[in-house]
């Protein structure tokens, strides 16, 4: 009798050493993220596992990017997007739980140059020439053909009167992060990026920013995809909270919902 409840206890062990890698697996969120909310949702995704127990396992890159890499069949659970043009697309290829859209965040585009720079103070404005501001350097920007903040870029520089002679001197990045670097490097002597990257960037200084009006609103919306773990439902809640607001407030983005308790 001694041994057969020694060989059960044994099995049991067993049993749940096998059991609990799966049901630690089921409790890891996938988040596709444009690259611009790295540092935020990093704090944020640390505070939701100090609250839960769920775990992150977090792609960051451009909205167009990570849009394609779910349309493939990446095995995401939640899509945040630096436009709603990669959010729509999304929608379009049913790959997304529409009904869990939120128009989450709000930001804002500046001109940044190395920190060491001569660059200081620049007033952008229609007739602002950032051309002969770049002289023969680069400015870098995320690929206007693509990633939202080079969409963005475009937009307003095309609205200033300034993209037609500033063109030529553009240095294209895969994304938003990778312009911020090329500056902080020295790389290019000025770069547009999200006043929300200018801030994380200590090599970066932020010389200009560009008016609301002179490109469409920066929003960010976030979603479940169809194939969303029922856990990206409270993540989603969480995001809507005050207590992830007060993160996201800190790196500058703007809430754009009415926060939850």
């Amino acid at each position: 009798m001694f041994r057969l409840s020694g060989l059960f206890i044994a099995f049991v062990i067993l049993a749940g050493t096998a059991v609990a890698p799966a049901a630690a697996e089921d409790k890891t969120i996938t988040v596709f993220a444009a690259a611009s909310m790295k540092n935020a949702l990093d704090e944020i995704d640390a505070a939701y596992t100090a609250r839960t127990g769920v775990k992150f396992s977090v792609s960051y890159a451009a909205s167009s990017v990570l849009a394609k890499q779910i349309e493939q069949g990446a095995p995401a659970d939640v899509f945040v997007s630096a436009d709603t043009d990669w959010m729509d697309y999304a929608i379009a290829k049913k790959t997304i739980n529409e009904p869990s859209r939120v128009n989450l965040l709000g930001n804002s585009i500046v001109l940044i140059a190395p920190k060491d720079s001569k660059i200081d103070s620049v007033t952008i404005a229609p007739g602002f020439d950032l051309a002969k501001l770049a002289g023969d350097g680069r400015i870098a920007t995320g690929d206007v053909r693509s990633v939202p903040a080079g969409k963005y870029a475009k937009a307003a520089l095309e609205k200033l009167g300034a993209w037609q002679a500033a063109e030529p001197k553009f240095a294209m990045a895969e994304s938003v992060r990778a312009a911020l670097t090329l500056v902080a490097r020295g790389e290019a002597v000025l770069g547009i990026v999200y006043s929300t990257d200018a801030k994380v960037e200590p090599g970066v200084k932020i010389v200009g920013t560009f008016p609301a009006d002179s490109h469409p609103a920066i929003i960010y919306p976030v979603a479940a995809t169809s194939i969303a773990k029922p856990e990206a439902n409270g993540y989603l809640a969480f995001l809507r909270t005050a207590a992830a607001k007060a993160i996201l407030e800190k790196y500058g983005f703007k809430f754009l919902v009415s926060p939850t308790t």
